[in-house]
Protein backbone atom coordinates (compact mmCIF):
# COMPACT_ATOMS: atom_id res chain seq x y z
CA UNK A 1 0.00 0.00 0.00
CA UNK A 2 2.67 2.42 1.28
CA UNK A 3 4.74 1.30 -2.10
CA UNK A 4 1.71 2.34 -4.58
CA UNK A 5 1.24 6.01 -2.19
CA UNK A 6 4.94 6.52 -3.26
CA UNK A 7 4.76 5.79 -6.96
CA UNK A 8 1.59 7.43 -7.46
CA UNK A 9 2.74 11.06 -5.05
CA UNK A 10 5.33 11.88 -7.54
CA UNK A 11 7.32 13.51 -5.05
CA UNK A 12 10.39 10.65 -5.58
CA UNK A 13 13.44 12.20 -7.58
CA UNK A 14 13.70 11.03 -10.92
CA UNK A 15 9.60 12.23 -11.27
CA UNK A 16 10.46 15.54 -9.83
CA UNK A 17 13.74 15.53 -12.87
CA UNK A 18 11.31 14.09 -15.29
CA UNK A 19 9.10 16.91 -14.79
CA UNK A 20 11.69 19.67 -14.72
CA UNK A 21 13.57 18.30 -18.36
CA UNK A 22 9.74 18.33 -19.57
CA UNK A 23 9.09 21.55 -18.76
CA UNK A 24 12.59 22.43 -20.24
CA UNK A 25 11.53 21.17 -23.59
CA UNK A 26 7.98 22.97 -24.01
CA UNK A 27 9.69 26.18 -23.23
CA UNK A 28 12.39 25.50 -25.63
CA UNK A 29 9.89 24.71 -28.25
CA UNK A 30 7.34 27.13 -26.89
CA UNK A 31 10.65 29.87 -27.38
CA UNK A 32 11.12 28.33 -30.88
CA UNK A 33 7.48 29.57 -31.66
CA UNK A 34 8.12 33.05 -30.38
CA UNK A 35 11.60 33.63 -31.75
CA UNK A 36 10.15 32.49 -35.38
CA UNK A 37 7.01 34.82 -34.92
CA UNK A 38 8.72 37.66 -33.79
CA UNK A 39 11.27 36.93 -36.69
CA UNK A 40 8.55 36.22 -39.46
CA UNK A 41 7.12 39.80 -38.12
CA UNK A 42 10.10 41.55 -38.89
CA UNK A 43 10.09 40.25 -42.36
CA UNK A 44 6.42 41.11 -42.59
CA UNK A 45 7.34 44.73 -41.64
CA UNK A 46 10.39 44.96 -44.14
CA UNK A 47 14.51 45.19 -43.91
CA UNK A 48 13.76 49.11 -44.21
CA UNK A 49 11.62 49.38 -41.08
CA UNK A 50 14.95 48.54 -38.79
CA UNK A 51 18.39 49.94 -38.34
CA UNK A 52 21.37 47.63 -38.99
CA UNK A 53 22.30 47.88 -35.29
CA UNK A 54 18.69 45.61 -34.70
CA UNK A 55 19.34 43.50 -37.38
CA UNK A 56 22.51 42.41 -36.11
CA UNK A 57 21.39 41.81 -32.43
CA UNK A 58 18.23 39.95 -33.25
CA UNK A 59 20.76 37.70 -35.51
CA UNK A 60 22.97 37.06 -32.65
CA UNK A 61 19.34 36.44 -30.49
CA UNK A 62 18.21 34.08 -32.88
CA UNK A 63 21.32 32.20 -33.43
CA UNK A 64 21.55 31.60 -29.63
CA UNK A 65 18.11 31.49 -29.49
CA UNK A 66 18.45 27.73 -31.78
CA UNK A 67 21.84 26.45 -30.02
CA UNK A 68 20.05 26.43 -27.02
CA UNK A 69 17.02 25.22 -28.47
CA UNK A 70 18.43 22.26 -30.29
CA UNK A 71 20.55 21.76 -27.16
CA UNK A 72 17.66 21.01 -25.30
CA UNK A 73 15.67 19.72 -27.77
CA UNK A 74 18.30 16.81 -28.42
CA UNK A 75 18.71 16.69 -23.99
CA UNK A 76 22.54 17.80 -24.25
CA UNK A 77 24.07 17.68 -20.44
CA UNK A 78 24.52 21.85 -20.55
CA UNK A 79 21.03 22.42 -22.21
CA UNK A 80 19.70 24.25 -19.08
CA UNK A 81 23.03 26.02 -17.96
CA UNK A 82 22.31 27.09 -22.26
CA UNK A 83 18.96 28.61 -21.66
CA UNK A 84 19.25 30.03 -18.39
CA UNK A 85 22.32 31.95 -20.39
CA UNK A 86 20.32 32.75 -23.41
CA UNK A 87 16.90 32.81 -21.85
CA UNK A 88 16.62 35.79 -19.56
CA UNK A 89 19.14 37.70 -21.96
CA UNK A 90 17.33 37.26 -24.34
CA UNK A 91 14.47 38.70 -23.11
CA UNK A 92 16.13 41.82 -21.86
CA UNK A 93 17.47 42.42 -24.99
CA UNK A 94 14.59 42.36 -27.12
CA UNK A 95 12.34 44.29 -24.56
CA UNK A 96 15.26 46.84 -24.68
CA UNK A 97 14.92 47.04 -28.21
CA UNK A 98 11.15 47.26 -27.98
CA UNK A 99 9.17 48.27 -25.28
CA UNK A 100 12.26 51.07 -24.18
CA UNK A 101 11.27 54.26 -26.21
CA UNK A 102 13.84 54.93 -28.54
CA UNK A 103 17.45 55.68 -27.24
CA UNK A 104 19.81 54.31 -29.67
CA UNK A 105 20.66 52.57 -32.62
CA UNK A 106 19.68 49.29 -30.92
CA UNK A 107 16.56 50.62 -30.98
CA UNK A 108 12.88 49.56 -32.74
CA UNK A 109 10.96 51.22 -30.19
CA UNK A 110 7.23 50.30 -30.37
CA UNK A 111 5.68 52.71 -28.38
CA UNK A 112 4.91 55.74 -30.55
CA UNK A 113 6.07 53.93 -33.40
CA UNK A 114 4.39 52.78 -36.13
CA UNK A 115 3.21 48.88 -35.36
CA UNK A 116 0.44 46.93 -35.06
CA UNK A 117 -0.96 44.77 -32.29
CA UNK A 118 0.34 41.29 -34.09
CA UNK A 119 4.18 42.97 -33.90
CA UNK A 120 3.35 43.52 -30.45
CA UNK A 121 2.08 40.08 -30.01
CA UNK A 122 4.97 38.66 -31.52
CA UNK A 123 7.31 40.76 -29.10
CA UNK A 124 5.20 39.70 -25.98
CA UNK A 125 5.46 36.26 -26.88
CA UNK A 126 8.69 36.19 -27.32
CA UNK A 127 9.59 38.08 -24.09
CA UNK A 128 7.29 35.70 -22.40
CA UNK A 129 8.86 32.37 -24.34
CA UNK A 130 12.52 34.00 -23.29
CA UNK A 131 11.53 34.53 -19.52
CA UNK A 132 10.02 30.96 -19.45
CA UNK A 133 13.59 29.37 -21.07
CA UNK A 134 15.74 30.70 -18.56
CA UNK A 135 13.32 30.12 -16.03
CA UNK A 136 12.96 26.10 -16.76
CA UNK A 137 16.93 26.05 -16.84
CA UNK A 138 17.34 27.38 -13.81
CA UNK A 139 14.29 24.75 -12.41
CA UNK A 140 15.99 21.96 -13.95
CA UNK A 141 19.42 22.71 -12.33
CA UNK A 142 18.18 23.13 -9.09
CA UNK A 143 18.61 20.14 -7.14
CA UNK A 144 16.02 19.48 -4.57
CA UNK A 145 15.94 17.17 -1.51
CA UNK A 146 14.13 14.77 -3.68
CA UNK A 147 16.24 15.11 -6.94
CA UNK A 148 18.60 12.72 -6.37
CA UNK A 149 21.40 14.77 -4.95
CA UNK A 150 23.19 11.94 -4.15
CA UNK A 151 22.80 13.03 -0.37
CA UNK A 152 20.76 10.46 1.65
CA UNK A 153 18.11 12.64 3.98
CA UNK A 154 19.32 11.83 7.90
CA UNK A 155 16.53 12.31 10.20
CA UNK A 156 16.56 14.72 12.80
CA UNK A 157 16.66 13.05 16.44
CA UNK A 158 12.99 14.01 16.74
CA UNK A 159 11.96 12.03 13.58
CA UNK A 160 13.82 9.02 14.66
Amino acid sequence: MAQGAIARSGTTGAPAQLRRERALRYAAIFFAAGLALHTADHLRRGADSITPEVFWGGMVVTVAGVVAIVAVLTRRPLAPVIAVAVGFPSAVGVSASHLLPQWSAFSDAFPGGQVDALSWAAVLVEIAAAVLLGAAGVASLSRGPSSGSGRRHRPHRTER
